[in-house]
């Protein structure tokens, strides 16, 4: 089925997910698409997946969290164009939206500019995940779903361990999805979950960047070791990452980033400059290069940051600038790597 990615991904490379699909290993994000932060428009983000198409993006991410449900709407109107079989979608469960139409004069209350014409309610139950699913694959308007993977369960471990990767592994087997797994911010969690579970793939946002190696403590040795695709997301750190230049008011997880971390982002940043690279792109360039991360993706509201993405992901980085960033202890050691 996804011979094609390989054949028409054009300048982006495919990396395996076990005996699975192939993910490009370059992703775009939708949560933009869910006016994150402040408002796009239809015609945006429609641009945005039109870049990246053109650039070789074949592998999509997006979740009913992302504006209550707009993401995924605007995600399947983009690529409603083009054949099922040529792109891999991936969902989220474990925030089942429960209609409040009587708060749709309101805004919605966890960061996206979209009417509260819903709620967003914990259920990593069965049912709950089947209703969801079921809501998902209408909001895209496809009839199954790539991968699924249960989303921030970091406080409902015990219902997500249970029920709800029993549902996952049963929406797998009845072809309803063809990959599970989970997508967390932390990677302690994630690792417990590929430890004791039949799963086929991880996301950690945040938690493999130049700034936080923590997954080389627990996730990635045992995605590697099981055969576990890792799907690096957060590669910028919410922002510090970002530029080339860091500012002073950049932000590290959703907050003002501390002194001590902008200094180090600054220090990094000098030294990709040395050999003609700039820090968003060793940033992107990063986490590719452990052998279980299989994509990295990343977030963008419209054609202009996709292309932006593109041109980091291509940007040549030779290995002496890895070298340096692990001399002046700023990565571990390469070794760990090859």
């Amino acid at each position: 089925m996804y011979d094609h990615l390989r054949e028409k991904g054009a300048g982006i490379r495919t990396r395996p997910l076990g005996s699975g699909p192939e993910l490009t290993e370059l992703g775009l994000g939708t949560s933009t698409f869910g006016n994150l932060f402040r408002k796009t428009s239809d015609a945006a983000t429609m641009g945005a997946v039109n870049a990246a198409w053109a650039g070789g993006i074949r592998y999509f991410d997006t979740a009913p969290h992302y504006g209550l449900g707009l993401a995924e709407t605007r995600l399947g109107r983009a690529l409603a164009k083009h054949p099922r079989d040529e792109y891999l979608v991936s969902t989220k469960v474990g925030r089942l939206l429960v209609p409040t139409p009587e708060r749709a004069h309101e805004l919605d209350d966890e960061g996206f500019q979209v009417p509260a014409d819903s709620r967003r309610e914990w259920d990593f139950s069965r049912d709950g995940i089947h209703q969801s699913v079921d809501a998902s694959l209408e909001r895209l308007g496809l009839n199954d779903l790539d991968i699924i993977y249960l989303h921030d369960p970091d406080d409902h471990w015990d219902a997500a361990s249970t029920t709800g990767i029993d549902t996952l592994i049963e929406l797998r087997e009845q072809g309803i999805t063809h990959a599970i797994g989970a997508g967390m911010n932390q990677s302690a969690m994630l690792a417990e979950f590929v430890r004791r579970f039949d799963v086929d793939i991880v996301m950690v946002a945040g938690r493999y960047t130049l700034l936080d190696q923590s997954a080389l403590d627990d996730l990635l040795p045992l995605a590697l070791e099981r055969g576990v695709g890792v799907v690096a997301a957060g590669v910028y750190n919410s922002g510090l990452l970002a530029q080339a230049e860091v500012p002073d008011d950049a932000f590290f997880e959703y907050r003002p980033a501390p002194p001590e971390l902008i200094a180090r982002a600054r220090e990094m940043a000098e030294i990709c400059r040395g050999y003609g690279v700039t820090l968003p792109e060793a940033a992107l360039q990063f986490p590719l290069r452990h052998p279980a991360v299989i994509s990295a993706v990343v977030g963008a509201r419209d054609a202009g940051e996709v292309s932006g993405g593109l041109e980091r992901h291509a940007a040549p980085v030779p290995d002496d600038l890895w070298r340096e960033l692990e001399a002046a202890g700023h990565l571990r050691s390469i070794e760990q790597l090859a």
